[in-house]
Parts: structure tokens; C-alpha cells; sequence
């Protein structure tokens, strides 16, 4: 089958996702050949339907609309505001590249089971996904089901969800067609999905590789430390054991802490605030930051601007296709957090950061 990804993003020029040419006679003859041939990652923001904000339509590749559902009669999708999702999609006549794309699913969305395993329903289901495509004016549809053969957020599920899964996506993309995307959403530690039996029918597929730990854990680690269970780095590598190519993969990125005690379950990025006797501490062995109470204990995980900075260098290190980050409002007014995944994903930094890597290499 037809590599569905190459005439979305690939073929793009690098002007036109922000990465700069530079004449040859400025660099090195090394130096030429690396930045001449940087192929721009992709950046996927997720967008709620619960937000008034605007996203900059030029601070990502694609933009996942959060949430469409499988409806009542387990043959459609009901979209959430779905006045939104036409304000969304017109961004597309500011930034033409731009790519939107509804998701459907999310936490304790159900009705996926009884939906994939009827073959008339879940062919009803995948013909309108069509429908929204073409009513919304998008560019494909995110299936994000948590998870198939899984009960755990309080939806149905049954043993045969991973085939119906699979047969769920193929019937989707006989839809759609070749020319829009279709992606999914998977937890860190790379199951519930049949990844070879579903691979000729999708484009990419988003790790979230945030909520993989609770306090007194961190929520979204790069790498082990005594207050790790799960890492991004770990979930990484079991989607590329579960025979994933590196190119269908991006790693997600919170804009939000995971709290106890002292703090909220769920605080945002921009809202963050250092309570009196609890202080910031740096895991040098996670690559990440905390908070910590008085008594020593990890109260509040979360990512900071340098943690997300040595995440994206991971993601260029690794030669994934890019980053996702749940989500555009959790960040704060100026765009702390966002500004550095464009730069890295979209931008020269992230060219200048391969060109510097690799001359270093060759050195």
C-alpha cells in the first residue's frame, strides 16, 4: 500500500515548515549536506472543544480536535462543539499547511466495542467518518480508543477488541481513501493493538508518553530514576520492538503536572505555582523537574521548558517523525513550552542542533 504520509508531509518543502536555507558558501561541505537535506519534523497539537482560544496556526504541522465520540446507536461520531471545529478547521486559510484532524475517542469515551464488533455498524461508522471530513473540511481522523480489551477508564471491552480494532481501521481507510490521515493515540507501554496488522492502514500513531507514572512517580520521565515506573524513553522503544518504523512515530508531551497532597491531580502548565515550604527540584537522572513538599516528598510531576527542550533533542536524536503535546491552552500566554517545540520540530534550532550533531560526528 501507498506510504499515505509522503504527499502530506514529506513532500513539503523545508521553506515552507520555517527551516532556513543557507548559502553553501557559509558552511562547511559537511555542514551543506546536513542542513540541505534536515527533513521538518511534524508537531501535533492537541486543540479541546471546552476552549474560546485560538491556536497560532503556524505553531504546529496538525492540529488533533479533542473529541469527537461513537454515538448512542454505535454507528456514528457526535462531535463536541462542533461550531469549534469549523473555527478550527478555517485556520487552515491562514497556514495552508496546516493539517486538522478530528479525534475521536479520549478517556472514558466508549462505545467502541459494541461499535468495531458488528461489521454493519462499524461500516456505518467508518462512512461517516467521511461524512465529518467532508462536513468540518478536515484532513483526516485520529481513532483514539482507551484502550481495546480494556475496561480500566470505565468503558466496555471484550477479547476479540484488537482484531476489531484492526478491521475497524481498514474499513476507515477504504473511506477515506488514500489522501487523509488516519492516526491513533497508544499508552506507553505499546499494547492493546495488533501494531503489524494495523500499520498498511495508518499514517502515524502518537505515544503518550505522559501519564505513564503517579505520585510519588513522575508523570512524563525521559529516563529511569528512583522516581520513575514508566519513561518516554522506555515507551519509545517497546513501540519500536512492537516493529513500528521510527518514522510513524511521535512522542507526546505534557503542558500539564500530575499532583498529591499539596496539589491538584491535574494542574496546567500556566498555572503553575511553588506553595509555601515546597520547592522545585531537577532529577538528573529523569530529565525532568518536580516539586517537593517539606518532608521530602515528590507532590507535583510535570515538564518545564528545559525538560521539553531535551525531549525535543531526544526526538531528533532518535529521528522519529515528530512531536505531539496534550495540550495548545495548558501552556502559558507567552507560549513557553510550545515556542520551543515548533523551534526544534519546525525551526532552525532544530536544524542547527542536526547540523551540529552530526559535524560533531564526523569529527
Amino acid at each position: 500500500m501507498k506510504k499515505f504520509l509522503s504527499s502530506a508531509i514529506l513532500g513539503a518543502t523545508l521553506m515552507s515548515f520555517g527551516f532556513t536555507q543557507v548559502s553553501c558558501g557559509s558552511k562547511t561541505a559537511t555542514e551543506a549536506n546536513v542542513t540541505d537535506s534536515v527533513t521538518p519534523r511534524i508537531v501535533v497539537a492537541y486543540v479541546t472543544a471546552g476552549s474560546d482560544v485560538m491556536p497560532d496556526p503556524n505553531a504546529m504541522t496538525h492540529i488533533n480536535y479533542a473529541f469527537g465520540h461513537v454515538n448512542e446507536t454505535f454507528n456514528g461520531i457526535n462531535v463536541d462543539n462542533p461550531d469549534r471545529l469549523h473555527q478550527i478547521s478555517a485556520l487552515k486559510e491562514q497556514n495552508p499547511d496546516l493539517k486538522v484532524i478530528l479525534s475521536v475517542g479520549g478517556w472514558g469515551s466508549g462505545r467502541f466495542s459494541e461499535m468495531a464488533a458488528d461489521s454493519l455498524n462499524r461500516a456505518n461508522f467508518a462512512a461517516d467518518c467521511q461524512r465529518v471530513i467532508k462536513e468540518f473540511n478536515l484532513d483526516g481522523v485520529d481513532i483514539d480508543w482507551e484502550y481495546p480489551t480494556s475496561s480500566s477508564s470505565g468503558i466496555s471491552s471484550s477479547p476479540d477488541d484488537t482484531e476489531n480494532y484492526t478491521l475497524l481501521m481498514r474499513d476507515i481507510r477504504g473511506q477515506i481513501g488514500p489522501d487523509k490521515s488516519l492516526t491513533l493515540a497508544t499508552p506507553g507501554n505499546a499494547r492493546y493493538y495488533d501494531f503489524p496488522a494495523i500499520l498498511p492502514y495508518v499514517d502515524f500513531i502518537n505515544i503518550m508518553s505522559y501519564d505513564i507514572g503517579s505520585v510519588p512517580y513522575h508523570q512524563s520521565p525521559l529516563y529511569e530514576s528512583e522516581h520513575t515506573r514508566l519513561t518516554a524513553d522506555q515507551a519509545l522503544k517497546a513501540h519500536l520492538a512492537a516493529g513500528i518504523p521510527k518514522e510513524k512515530l511521535t512522542l507526546g508531551l505534557p503542558f500539564y503536572g500530575r499532583g498529591f497532597k499539596e496539589y491538584p491531580d491535574y494542574m496546567d502548565y500556566k498555572d503553575l505555582t511553588v506553595y509555601d515550604s515546597c520547592k522545585i527540584v531537577w532529577d538528573e537522572k529523569a530529565m525532568v523537574p518536580y516539586i517537593e513538599n517539606s518532608k521530602g516528598e515528590l507532590v507535583l510531576g510535570y515538564n518545564d521548558p528545559r525538560a521539553i527542550e531535551i525531549k525535543c533533542k531526544y526526538i531528533l536524536d532518535n529521528d522519529i517523525l515528530g512531536a505531539m503535546y496534550w495540550e495548545y491552552t495548558c501552556d502559558n500566554e507567552q507560549g513557553d513550552l510550545r515556542t520551543i517545540v515548533a523551534d526544534y520540530m519546525m525551526g532552525q534550532k532544530g536544524a542547527d542542533y542536526v547540523t551540529s550533531k552530526t559535524s560533531e560526528t564526523a569529527e
